[in-house]
């Protein structure tokens, strides 16, 4: 199943981003090596990694912080409802 997610703007009403800790973005990335590969793509990008507010995602995820503050959230698990 593919995804595509599209951030958008519009350049005449612009807005400040005003993320909070709590803005995440989740990716559920069960297989090890490739969990891995994306969190060093995501440093060498120019996401940081940060401590999550909630330490429920350092358990077995990583939490990045883009440039504007917004966070992604890359947990090494499968997904389960």
């Amino acid at each position: 199943m593919d995804y595509h997610f599209e951030f958008t703007q519009c350049r005449k009403y612009p807005l400040s981003p005003t993320p909070t800790p709590e803005d995440l973005l989740v990716f559920y990335v069960p297989d090890r090596e490739a969990w891995q590969s994306t969190c060093e793509r995501l440093i060498e990008n120019g996401f940081v990694r940060v401590t999550s507010s909630n330490p429920y995602w350092d358990v077995s995820g990583r939490t990045f912080e883009d440039l504007d503050g917004y966070r992604i959230v890359l947990q090494n698990a499968p997904w389960s409802s």
